[in-house]
């Protein structure tokens, strides 16, 4: 049986628009900050790339750490898969960015259709995982928390898609 580890890298960025005046012609700059929530880090950036080679490090640092038991080797080719996703990121993120700056609503609406569609695939995945008749054989204790969980995470995304039309409106 293979052995799975799971780990966590949760990244916070925030955007400042500044708006002046130069030689007689309007400008504008955006300025940005990202911070590694788990350690704290920050780091000041005006080209996103550099926010994009921040998120990179951390996350390499994480893997190396998460694989020192393991050769060079090893490690070298798990950390090519795990950055795989950074450099499609690093070729569409600064376009997905823009796109957002010029288009709030067209982006908020298609971030709504991922996300329903996730929602969507993981309802299809998990009826094919889940046989009901071996639920049947669940006690009514499990079965009551089961169904409390299933509840709380209906509410959970009906309060989601209510931020998200409450945005969609703005």
């Amino acid at each position: 049986m293979s052995k799975k580890q799971d780990q966590t890298a949760s990244f916070m960025v925030r955007f400042n628009q500044q708006i002046f005046e130069e030689d007689g012609e309007s400008k504008v700059q955006w300025r940005g900050k990202i911070s590694h929530v788990q350690e704290g880090d920050e780091q000041n950036f005006t080209d996103f790339n550099d926010a994009l080679i921040f998120m990179q490090e951390k996350l390499a640092n994480l893997t190396k750490e998460a694989t020192k038991d393991k050769t060079t080797e090893q490690q070298e080719g798990i950390l090519q898969k795990s950055l795989y996703m950074w450099k499609t990121m690093k070729e569409v993120g600064p376009k997905v960015l823009m796109e957002t700056i010029k288009d709030p609503k067209k982006q908020l609406s298609q971030f709504q259709d991922q996300i329903q569609g996730q929602i969507s695939s993981i309802g299809e995945e998990i009826s094919e995982k889940v046989q009901i008749d071996e639920w049947r054989n669940a006690s009514r204790s499990d079965y009551k928390k089961v169904k409390k969980s299933i509840n709380e995470l209906a509410e959970q995304i009906k309060q989601l898609s209510n931020k998200i039309d409450n945005i969609s409106k703005k």
